[in-house]
């Protein structure tokens, strides 16, 4: 069993059942990116309300958390690989492990859910600094 600690909160997880390559939306992973960036715990807690789950992303990884077993892992999204993307609106590859037998039924769900929950905190976060316009040198051809 592993625990991890964030900031004041603590999760566990069993052995992993499976393991599965999948890819990200480039949307959704840029935005746990932006979401990310702003933190000052170096951590978000996502409420996914339609699933009763919280998402919790780091830098590492996304786990997801059933709110009936509020401290055990049941779906991990680990080793992005947004390098490996030709384009930033590319899919990010990672591996989804799933730590239950209905993890893969979880995953499905999670795809549109997640996303859905980023984009509201997203709105919900006040800017943390002004924005500047950068002058761009046009090329003349």
């Amino acid at each position: 069993m592993d625990i991890m600690d964030y900031e004041q909160e603590s999760f566990e997880r069993e052995q992993a059942l499976e393991h599965v390559s999948s890819a990200l939306p480039a949307a959704t992973y840029n935005l746990t990116r932006i979401l990310l960036a702003a933190s000052a715990t170096r951590c978000v807690f996502v409420p996914i309300r339609g699933m009763q789950y919280l998402a919790v992303i780091d830098q590492e990884e996304i786990i997801f958390v059933d709110s009936q077993y509020k401290r055990w892992v049941e779906v991990a999204w680990r080793g992005f690989k947004p390098q490996a993307r030709e384009a930033l609106d590319a899919p990010v590859a990672y591996q989804a492990v799933f730590y239950t037998p209905n993890g893969n039924d979880t995953q499905r769900r999670l795809r549109g859910e997640f996303h859905s929950a980023l984009e509201l905190l997203a709105t919900r976060r006040r800017p943390t600094a002004t924005a500047h316009i950068l002058p761009l040198p046009r090329k003349d051809g």
